[in-house]
């Protein structure tokens, strides 16, 4: 007998008033359970409501444009049987046919073989995915676009992985803040003065685990809607078809490794004591330290010293190559490298810390090489040297993964290891380890585990560092070049000549690209705000085979920093009226 149910909007997590931006039903339609009723559109993405059971629409109780939450009536269902209701409700989804025709031949994509036992498993799904960091839910979201029954496994308690929870997303917020208090002290010879900035760290701190709430709650939406299910907790393979999550068992047909990486711990520091910390660490903030030392002038480092400069730390930075950001072509790093010898305490390159000993005043410190003293002592250190991918620490070797002794695990160009049925992506394969390689690595993997014809053929990933300035570069570098005798020319167009850059304080930077014999984008450069923003222009022609007078007859507006790209291609053209051209050799 049908029953007529009042349909509220389930638990959405920390979102509130809710925009409808589409009702999917009409009166007298018929639905089964899960089908979409009505489309929310949140900060994150649109999230789609589902019927709880089938039946029939009766009364509409909301209409496009109304604001919901959690508990809002949205319409009136005659429901069907509860025990039918509840047989279509639990009944398990389907995996699609597998596309014969389009799936890639030959044993590098042949289809895994079948589980040889279903009796020793809680449970079962089409698609494992082992992390869910960038790489992670990427791959477990089109796997269940494309009809796969997934299920992902985190770690941390909520999904996201490092990138989300300690990583990317909450070092850029406070980068961000970062960058609010420098720009209010460089407004002061302009005119606009504000009073010494009152740190609130709690407060702080909360701006940014709002930041990181919202998207892991985002995700965790987007996962319920496309039924992904999630196991929180360690995995480890038990055989070439199982993983083990503390006392769970998942029997899996396919399966995509996707565990990341964690942070280099150097020997010879005391690292149980807190003021010796790594990146992770450094994002809680416990305090803010009278002095600090980076060790390591990397990326993570140098982003890292950034804020804590910002908040009112005398940073030390130590580098044990000859220069700050190894892999970045000099001229990039120059502008930056002026910038905070003027602002940190001291810039050591060439320098190697050979141990650190904890005190009572803070942390002593031994160095060698360089231009730094014998030893200094130290309130909080941050060594930030690098990271490790985390393939030797999930029993790999129980599933018959070939894992190396540096803890990367070998794939082909469709994300496959050696064993046939289960892929790898992102930090753990190698090359940059860098959320945007993972994102795209993971849909090639989950697209082929579902039969289509994929593969990796990135021909360039870009690289951002987000410090003040910005520095970003992709493609060939001219250090890179130069080292492997690869001819080229450039364009340079300096931000000095622009309006753009002057208004916004950034007149030190520098757009560069890089040619081959035919005049095509191969590699480019910037340096200054928003560098991170517009390396991804020079990055498209790169893959799309631009030349410069692609990139220079390309009307930009003005005045942007965009239009630096266009006049860094009319400098190598041999065109540009911004400033003098070059000489002509």
């Amino acid at each position: 007998m049908a029953q007529t149910r009042t349909i509220q909007v389930p638990d959405i997590g920390d979102f509130k008033d809710v925009e409808i931006i589409d009702i999917l039903v009409a009166p007298g339609d018929t639905v089964r359970p899960e089908d979409p009723l009505i489309t929310l559109e949140s900060d994150k993405a649109s999230i789609d409501i589902p019927a709880p059971v089938g039946g029939t629409i009766g009364k509409l109780l909301v209409k496009k444009g109304d604001k919901v939450s959690q508990g809002t009536a949205i319409l009136e269902l005659e429901a069907e049987s509860a025990e039918a209701s509840r047989q279509q409700d639990t009944a398990p989804p389907q995996p699609p046919t597998p596309d014969t025709e389009n799936a890639s031949s030959g044993p590098e994509s042949a289809p895994g073989p079948t589980p040889e036992s279903t009796d020793d498993a809680d449970i079962r799904c089409g698609l494992l995915v082992l992390g869910s960091g960038p790489g992670g839910y990427t791959a477990a979201f089109r796997a269940a676009d494309l009809g796969l029954d997934v299920v992902m496994v985190e770690r941390y308690s909520e999904i996201g992985g490092v990138c989300l929870n300690v990583g990317c997303i909450p070092s850029k917020a406070l980068l961000h803040a970062a960058q609010v208090i420098e720009e209010a002290e460089t407004f002061a010879p302009h005119g606009i003065r504000f009073g010494r900035p009152q740190i609130d760290l709690p407060a702080l701190a909360a701006y940014k685990d709002g930041v990181v709430g919202k998207l892991t709650g985002g995700l965790k939406h987007l996962a319920k809607q496309r039924k992904v299910r999630v196991v929180q907790g360690v995995g480890r393979f038990s055989s070439p078809h199982l993983l083990t999550v503390g006392e769970q068992r998942i029997r899996f047909e396919q399966a995509v490794v996707a565990v990341g990486s964690r942070p280099v711990h150097l020997p010879g520091f005391p690292w149980d004591d807190p003021r010796v910390m790594d990146s992770t660490g450094a994002l809680e903030l416990q305090d803010i330290p009278g002095r600090l030392l980076v060790v390591g002038g990397g990326i993570i480092g140098l982003e890292m010293a950034c804020v804590y400069d910002a908040l009112g730390s005398k940073v030390t930075v130590c580098e044990l190559s000859k220069d700050l950001m190894p892999g970045a072509d000099r001229d990039l790093v120059k502008p930056l490298e002026k910038r905070i010898k003027d602002r940190y305490e001291n810039i050591f390159t060439g320098t190697r810390v050979t141990r650190a000993e904890a005190v009572a005043d803070g942390i002593q410190v031994w160095f060698e090489g360089g231009n730094a003293p014998a030893q200094d002592t130290f309130d909080r250190v941050l060594v930030a040297v690098g990271r490790l991918p985390n393939g030797g620490r999930i029993d790999a070797e129980a599933a018959g993964i070939e894992v190396d002794e540096h803890g990367f695990i070998k794939v082909d160009r469709q994300m496959r290891t050696n064993v046939d049925h289960i892929f790898a992506i992102g930090d753990v394969v190698g090359g940059p380890m860098l959320a945007h390689k993972a994102s795209h690595e993971a849909k090639v993997a989950a697209e082929v585990a579902a039969g289509q014809k994929s593969h990796f053929d990135a021909r360039a990933i870009p690289s951002v560092a987000y410090t003040h300035p910005e520095v970003a570069w992709m493609g060939l570098t001219e250090t890179q070049a130069k080292a492997e005798g690869i001819e080229y020319t450039k364009g340079v167009f300096p931000w000095a000549a622009s309006g753009r850059a002057i208004s916004v304080g950034g007149e030190a930077g520098l757009t560069k690209l890089l040619l081959d014999d035919q005049q095509r984008v191969i590699g480019a450069g910037i340096v200054g705000p928003n560098a991170g923003e517009l390396i991804a222009e020079a990055l498209l022609a790169l893959e799309m085979g631009a030349d410069v007078e692609d990139l220079g007859l390309t009307v930009h507006p003005h005045p942007t920093l965009s239009e630096t790209l266009c006049f860094a291609a009319e400098v190598a053209h041999g065109s540009v009226t911004d400033i003098l051209p070059p000489r002509r050799r």
